[in-house]
């Protein structure tokens, strides 16, 4: 009966072994399906780039994206390799065991038979239980013989049960190690892709080296261009924040003149009106209120979740200070998110809000700004608008087409994130609250 817990003990963390490594196995592999996913989205749009200058700098900024990319793909291979090695391994351990184990069982079963076998004369059996000295030894030696017979059972369904567990376990194996080539090759491959990547990115390194001149008096205008773009979503959002202010301060007023009035003796047929057109706008601006609060903290509440305001693309840079692919001991700052997109790609609203303003500025194209509660999303670069101010907007309802240099076969989608607080506005780093 000892071994037979043992066994027992044996096959529970076994399958608890297997049921880690399997959850581990499978991460690696969905990891591995969102890295080929992004190297595919790059390599389209490195096919689609054209050749001019400013072409020329995204492909750059796509090409370190795409060898990044690769990178991480081949220590994800270097893991899933690790972990199909050590599945092995303890595999093969386990199977030892095991083997072990039914060497054991079966010299016990062989046992059994024997002593089954010498003593199959079924009145011997008899005999054995009338021999008892008293009914109570009678009924123990019964119980002996059925509990003898019951374990020959089980000792006999656990040795077929082994053998079916080494059989599974050695075909279980063989399946790893060719998994494992499999992965191996694919790193090769992935290795030798990062190699031309590699190349292609020195030849465009070096036409840019040759071209700094340009580079400087081309970042300089398009820092000037950030600047405009920046000071006019400024100006837009404090309008807002103005505006809403003076709908506060008149609602305010209005409660004010009604509370007054009501402490105030007067026979005047009309004040009955007024009273009431005063207490609507207290309450619609008290609804509003409330609106503003739930869509902000639902907003808050999918930080981290939010879906890209395109559906393809690559990030080809990012929020804050960011070094320039070839100019040394330069930095352009971002207050928002570049994505490099296919052309014609729509742009969609990553929440649903209210479009507060469209804006239309030279070298930015229209811009979108959309309220969520205290929050702004806003989305530049856009050739064409689908939405109107005031309108009510879905998460990823598209509200407009992105801009497309000429040409060029690749737009960049440039999207910002802002909080309101109180008169100030804040830029928030969009890549922690969107995902891809």
């Amino acid at each position: 009966m000892k071994s037979v817990n043992k066994i027992i003990i044996i096959l529970i963390c076994f399958c608890t072994t297997s049921l880690f490594a399997q959850t581990t196995s499978e991460k690696l592999k969905t990891e591995q399906s969102r890295l080929e996913k992004k190297i595919s989205n790059t390599k389209s749009l490195l096919n689609k780039s054209k050749s001019n200058t400013e072409a020329s700098l995204n492909e750059l900024r796509l090409i370190d994206n795409q060898i990044k990319f690769r990178e991480e793909l081949v220590s994800n291979f270097d893991s899933q390799v690790r972990g199909a090695e050590i599945k092995v391994n303890e595999k093969s351990t386990e199977i030892k065991d095991l083997q072990n184990k039914l060497a054991k069982l079966k010299a016990q079963y062989k046992d059994l038979l024997l002593y089954a076998y010498k003593h199959r004369n079924k009145f011997g059996k008899m005999m054995f239980v009338f021999s008892s000295t008293n009914y109570n030894e009678a009924i123990k030696r019964g119980n002996y013989l059925e509990r003898i017979a019951d374990i020959q059972n089980k000792q006999f369904l656990i040795i077929r049960q082994h053998q079916g567990l080494i059989k599974k376990e050695i075909s279980s194996i063989e399946k790893e190690r060719l998994y494992k080539l499999a992965v191996l090759n694919e790193k090769k491959s992935e290795k030798s892709a990062i190699e031309k990547d590699k190349q292609k990115q020195e030849v465009v390194y070096k036409k840019f080296k040759q071209e700094e001149g340009a580079l400087v008096s081309q970042l300089k205008a398009d820092e000037k261009k950030k600047a405009v773009l920046k000071q006019k979503i400024n100006d837009a959002i404090q309008n807002e924040i103005a505006a809403a202010e003076a709908k506060r301060k008149k609602a305010d007023a209005s409660a004010a003149a009604k509370k007054k009035s009501e402490t105030t003796t007067t026979s005047s047929t009309d004040a009955a009106p007024k009273t009431e057109a005063t207490k609507e706008k207290v309450i619609n601006v008290s609804v509003e209120t409330k609106e503003t609060t739930a869509l902000s903290k639902s907003f808050e509440g999918n930080k981290g979740k939010l879906p890209w305001p395109v559906d393809k693309g690559s990030l080809t840079e990012g929020f804050g200070k960011n070094a320039h692919p070839t100019l040394d001991n330069v930095f352009t700052n971002n207050n928002g998110i570049d994505i490099s997109s296919p052309k014609n790609s729509q742009v969609r609203a990553v929440f649903e809000g209210e479009v507060t303003s469209i804006l239309s500025i030279p070298g930015a194209g229209k811009v979108v700004i959309i309220k969520h509660g205290n929050y702004r999303t806003v989305y530049t670069n856009l050739q064409d608008t689908y939405v109107k101010t005031g309108a009510k907007v879905t998460t990823k309802q598209a509200i407009g087409s992105l801009l497309v240099s000429e040409g060029s076969s690749v737009s960049v989608a440039h999207f910002e994130i802002h909080q309101v607080l109180g008169t100030l506005v804040q830029c928030l780093n969009p890549s922690l609250w969107v995902t891809h």
